[in-house]
């Protein structure tokens, strides 16, 4: 081999590499067909899994993972084999032409020019069927994009009514001091000319009620917010939800200790067991507590149920099969006794609130509900991060606690 030219010697290489590329590409586009005619296998077999067990079993699952996994390492090597033969030129015709080139190469297509007329077609076996899988040969499923709607589908919220229920008012200090009558002894009755005035007692007491913090804050990433305008308004109205949630709960039901309201409920009269009657309905019940109320010369403006609750009353029937409460066709108002009825999930179920809310209570906002961002806590300016803070103060002043009557439903 001495005595060829080294430009013969280089080309009889590049021929022989020509040889073993074209080789090895037959050899893997067989390899795909294989893959091709497995892979239909198990996916028939899968099919025939779904149907007797409902799912698919893991040997079968983990044997189409292997294979798709094995026809994308084909793939990439038939992509390389083919780049090196474009590069090496030569004899292109042992190469595995594209559809297009075959279509040029027809018999076919070669009349059609020589005519300048007439029609030219071929036909095509495809490898495999064009699926929406994301991988495997016909797989297309990476160009197909999902339809994305505008927004965030945010949960169900409450809509809260308490506060619209109970007398507004303003504060700027930290506690409020109100004195309330604690004891009243009227003695006032008929006397003779000249006779002796009968005396009545009246005493009082100095109620002070805090001003409360609800609060909470939220991290979040400076870039999501810059990158996403529509995120940070959502986080805004989410973040002032959790404070007017937590602001319901407390009105009427706060315990009162350490930075808790002391809420409506625990400082309310207690239902008066002994106007029950046997066999009393909900409805009854309500009644009575409506008595009660107006016993102690007060005129409730709502009662508060769960929402469990009011629906019992809506479902009662007569006799006859009737609804009592509303003409299901057409609703009703939600009143009960002309008194109007809110539903709420703030109250427990099995329980109820009557009151003149308006006359009863009070609420002092110190500050209106806000939300502020800031960089300039912790490690946040370094991290890239914002805290959001949502805060509100208030307090809650019950002056006539005989004004609500809450009870359950239920006979103790």
């Amino acid at each position: 081999m001495g005595n060829i030219p080294h430009a013969r010697q280089l080309e009889r290489k590049a021929a022989g590499d020509r040889v073993d590329d074209q080789i090895e590409l037959k050899a893997l586009h067989d390899g795909l067909a294989k893959r091709d005619a497995e892979i239909k296998a198990f996916c028939e077999k899968a099919a025939d899994e779904i149907k007797a067990a409902g799912k698919v079993s893991s040997d079968t699952a983990a044997s189409l993972k292997k294979l798709s996994d094995d026809g994308m390492a084909i793939l990439s090597r038939l992509d390389e084999v083919e780049q090196k033969l474009a590069r090496r030129g030569g004899d292109q015709d042992q190469v595995v032409k594209s559809n297009g080139q075959m279509f040029t190469d027809s018999d076919d297509f070669k009349a059609l020019v020589l005519k300048g007329r007439g029609t030219a077609s071929i036909s095509l076996k495809a490898v495999t069927s064009i699926t929406s899988l994301t991988t495997g040969t016909g797989g297309v499923g990476a160009a197909i994009r999902p339809d994305r709607l505008e927004g965030v589908m945010s949960p169900n919220l409450r809509t809260f009514t308490i506060r619209d229920l109970i007398m507004p008012g303003r504060t700027g200090s930290t506690a409020i001091e109100y004195v309330r009558e604690s004891g009243y002894q009227n003695m006032a009755n008929s006397v003779a000319e000249g006779g002796l005035r009968p005396q009545s007692d009246l005493s009082f007491e100095l109620k002070t009620t805090p001003v409360r913090t609800i609060a909470h804050h939220m991290l979040a990433s400076k870039q999501v917010l810059d990158d996403v305008p529509m995120l940070q308004s959502y986080i805004d109205g989410r973040m002032r939800y959790g404070l007017a949630y937590k602001e319901e709960q407390d009105l009427l039901g706060g315990d009162g200790t350490g930075t808790n309201l002391l809420g409506i409920t625990p400082q309310s009269t207690a239902f008066n067991n002994a106007l029950r009657k046997v066999g009393d309905t909900k409805i009854d019940t309500l009644r009575r507590a409506i008595l009660q109320c107006r016993i102690a010369e007060f005129r409730p403006n709502a009662i508060v149920l769960n929402p469990v609750d009011w629906a019992d009353i809506e479902l009662q029937k007569d006799s006859t099969g009737q609804y009592i409460w509303v003409n299901v066709s057409t609703g009703g108002e939600p009143k009960m006794w002309r008194v109007p009825v809110i539903d709420t999930n703030a109250v427990a179920a099995d329980h109820f609130l009557v009151g003149a809310f308006d006359l009863g209570a009070q609420i002092f906002d110190r500050e209106d509900a806000s939300v502020s961002v800031s960089t300039e806590d912790g490690d946040n300016f370094r991290k890239g991060m914002v805290t959001i803070l949502a805060e509100e103060r208030l307090a809650l002043a019950v002056m006539r606690p005989e004004s609500f009557i809450y009870g359950a439903f239920t006979a103790p």
